[in-house]
């Protein structure tokens, strides 16, 4: 849904929680006003208050509509039991470029999540302890695994956010990065799966898993 379009949806509340995530995505908590979302949403101004009780509370519903939204349409498939550890981190990896990056897909809930890692307000918490936690322990979980015993939890926290930073400059300065790589190189190495396929060989080299880079990179 663009801007100032309203949902289908014959639930004012729905249409609410729409309206308000390409709103609060687009121009930011303070700038977006609960006018705007209510026109967008086709509702009486008083509708924000009956049904979220004010601004603060609708913004905290939406971002965590956001996150379980966006989980919900690039889910993280369950692995059978011996799935390897390296399979794992591949997949994971691929999971969360996938959600963070929507090539084609443009999403409201990648663009309002973004915006509250950095300029955080007090939904920040919610959002970590519901969503980013949970997503970072999984990930420890599976360098541990990797690791087995080789490494303490500090070095391994280092490893996952050196692991998450990779991931993040594509959602945080993708047009930057667009500006430093050439269009070709973007189109072939830039995309979810090569994205993938090179911090996963990096995590595993930085184990001692798997050989230095080079020119002809295997994948993982």
């Amino acid at each position: 849904m663009r801007a100032g379009e309203t949902t289908a949806s014959e639930d004012p509340k729905e249409r609410i929680l729409s309206a308000a995530g390409e709103v609060f995505a687009e121009r930011g908590y303070e700038a977006a006003t609960v006018r705007d979302i209510c026109l967008a949403a086709g509702v009486n101004v008083a509708a924000v208050n009956y049904y979220f009780g004010d601004k603060q509370k609708l913004y905290n519903e939406t971002v965590r509509q956001a996150h379980q939204r966006l989980v919900a349409q690039v889910p993280l498939s369950p692995w059978p039991e011996g799935t390897p550890a390296r399979a794992k981190l591949r997949d994971f990896i691929g999971n969360v470029l996938e959600r963070m990056l929507g090539f084609g897909r443009p999403r409201w809930q990648t663009r309002l999540m973004l915006r509250e890692v950095l300029q955080p307000t007090d939904a920040c918490r919610d959002l970590v302890e519901g969503y980013i936690h949970p997503q970072f322990q999984l990930l420890l979980s599976i360098l541990g695994e990797l690791a087995d015993g080789q490494l303490e939890e500090p070095q391994l926290r280092q490893l996952a956010m050196s692991i998450i930073g990779q991931m993040f400059i594509y959602r945080a300065a993708g047009d930057v990065v667009g500006m430093l790589v050439p269009a070709d190189e973007m189109a072939s190495l830039h995309t979810p799966v090569p994205l993938a396929d090179h911090i996963t060989h990096s995590a595993l080299a930085a184990l001692g898993l798997a050989p230095p880079l080079t020119s002809s990179e295997p994948r993982a």
